[in-house]
């Protein structure tokens, strides 16, 4: 686990940085900021090797790829076993995201579906697992903000 004393003023600006546009150069990062490009690369890693930086990715517009159906799926489980079902469920190349939660459900999950048949499947695969006891299923409408960034 990273404390806050790890990570410093300078980290943090360079993480802005990275997080707006992750394809910018370290020396471009390095003249923004004053630094030298060593410093922004020997920081870069570190924070790599920390686990403060997982991945560098694209963001990629989902719609505009044919994954027009976002579902937001609650699922009541028997309590022993919902690290289990949470593990299972994370490996559908569906599922985006997969929140341990509290309150009435136990987990949330938000996957990305082109049609509504693979909601289906989806969503009847799911409930075939054992241990899953309910679920409620919420299909968004429109997708108003999806962030990932962190506001540092």
């Amino acid at each position: 686990m990273v404390s806050s004393l790890d990570i410093d003023e300078i980290d943090i600006a360079i993480l802005k940085e990275v997080q707006n546009d992750s394809k910018t150069s370290y020396r471009d990062i390095a003249k923004r900021l004053e630094l030298s490009v060593g410093t922004v690369h020997n920081r870069v890693k570190k924070m790599m090797d920390l686990g403060v930086i997982r991945s560098f990715a694209a963001v990629l517009d989902p719609e505009k790829l044919g994954f027009d159906l976002t579902a937001v799926i609650l699922l009541q489980v028997e309590g022993m076993h919902i690290v289990d079902v949470e593990k299972a469920i994370s490996k559908s190349r569906s599922v985006i995201a997969v929140y341990d939660t509290t309150g009435d459900y136990d987990i949330v999950t938000v996957a990305k579906f082109r049609t509504r048949e693979e909601l289906n499947v989806f969503i009847k695969e799911t409930l075939k697992m054992p241990y899953v006891k309910r679920s409620v299923t919420s299909i968004a409408l429109n997708v108003v903000k999806e962030d990932n960034r962190l506001n540092l």
